[in-house]
């Protein structure tokens, strides 16, 4: 009778699972909060499925067209050869010489001398150029080298039997000890210009002048001498040459001086040097070894031997 009262009545409590039930919205099948959320990622994550295989796609083909861009520039610049101009001919040789030693670099080197020194022909032809304007064209053929490669103009004027004698040269490194020189011997008179001789010198050494006095015969006479890097100290070499107007002729020549220094003081020529296993021992045990002074006289015939003795270190 109560049961049946408290129904009727409406009076009685709803029991929790009543409770949770009222509680929860009446939502349409997938129509929740939650549902809906579901659905969007699924969505998503099929519309990225669908989409990425052809953005794979894509950014493979466009690294297939750099790369093959790429590669077929490569054989393109590979075919040009070298440059048409020539400090770019010349640098383009030059870069050949990497990694190469002395032995090798003859023909490399022999090209480019000749791509040089036949510029020069050319250009000093029609011209009455100065030492510096020699200078400064020789550097230009060279303006283009890249490291390790590096050239340096040597370059000297002097006047001889009514013509102007200008020697042209350079020194072509691509290593602390890979060397090769060469000096032209190029006469200017009446407004032309023409070479008339051609020396190489020796390998390895850098280059430097000293004019002297003309022999009896007349012959045009000219030192050239440089130094080599050595173990602790460069090596001095130098040789005298003369020029009769046809011919150029090493007429005395003294090589690999340990320490050497040479210097032209009026009529004498003074070389000093020291020996090397004198240095070795001498600074092993702490002091210094004597220097060696030679001294020659510069005359009409040649070089005379005057003195040779022991200086102090210096």
């Amino acid at each position: 009778m109560r049961r049946s009262f408290e129904l009727l009545s409406g009076s009685r409590k709803p029991n929790s699972s009543e409770l949770q039930k009222q509680a929860e919205p009446n939502y349409p099948l997938g129509a929740s909060p939650v549902g809906e959320a579901m659905n969007r990622l699924t969505e998503r994550i099929n519309e990225v499925r669908r989409v990425q295989p052809k953005r794979i796609v894509v950014v493979l083909l466009l690294g297939a067209i750099v790369l093959g861009a790429g590669a077929a520039q490569g054989r393109k610049k590979k075919n040009q050869g070298p440059p048409a101009d020539l400090p770019g001919h010349v640098s383009y040789l030059a870069s050949q010489l990497y990694g190469q030693d002395l032995d090798d670099s003859e023909g490399i080197t022999n090209e480019i001398q000749s791509l040089v020194v036949g510029h020069l022909e050319k250009w000093v032809e029609n011209r009455s150029p100065s030492d510096v304007q020699v200078r400064r064209e020789i550097e230009q053929a060279f303006s283009k080298l890249r490291y390790p490669a590096v050239a340096n103009a040597a370059v000297f004027e002097a006047p001889w039997k009514g013509a102007e004698l200008i020697g042209a040269g350079y020194t072509l490194g691509w290593s602390d000890i890979w060397r090769r020189n060469v000096v032209v011997l190029f006469a200017r008179r009446d407004g032309h210009t023409q070479k008339v001789a051609l020396t190489t010198f020796v390998p390895r050494a850098d280059l430097n002048y000293a004019v002297l006095p003309p022999s009896a015969s007349g012959d045009f006479r000219f030192l050239i001498y440089g130094a080599r890097l050595g173990k602790s100290h460069p090596r001095l070499t130098a040789a005298l040459y003369s020029f009769d107007g046809q011919n150029l002729r090493s007429s005395w020549e003294t090589q690999d001086l340990f320490g050497g220094k040479l210097s032209v003081q009026g009529n004498q020529l003074v070389i000093r040097y020291l020996k090397e296993d004198e240095f070795i021992r001498d600074t092993a045990q702490g002091h210094y070894p004597p220097r060696y002074q030679v001294t020659y006289t510069i005359t009409p015939k040649g070089l005379e031997l005057e003195s040779e003795k022991q200086i102090p270190f210096e």
